[in-house]
């Protein structure tokens, strides 16, 4: 990852990209701009929130640190 053309670049944003056109922009047409924008934030922040929840509302790092605790013994 990191060289132009790596296939693992864009991969994480695509699928964020995939599932909003899927979820929001092709679900119905909007009237204006301003509803699409709208429909746009609510969709985010309802999936952030939901997985917050799963996280017990930890942020991703306080979780991984939880879940992997680094090892209290130096190699």
């Amino acid at each position: 990852m990191g060289r132009a053309g790596a296939a693992g670049d864009n991969a994480a944003i695509e699928s964020f990209f995939g599932l909003l056109q899927n979820n929001v922009r092709n679900r119905r047409s909007r009237a204006t701009r301003q509803q699409l924008r709208i429909a746009i934030v609510t969709w985010i922040e309802r999936t952030y929130h939901r997985r917050q929840r799963s996280l017990s509302r930890l942020t991703p790092v306080e979780f991984e640190i939880i879940m992997h605790p680094p090892s209290s013994q130096a190699a």
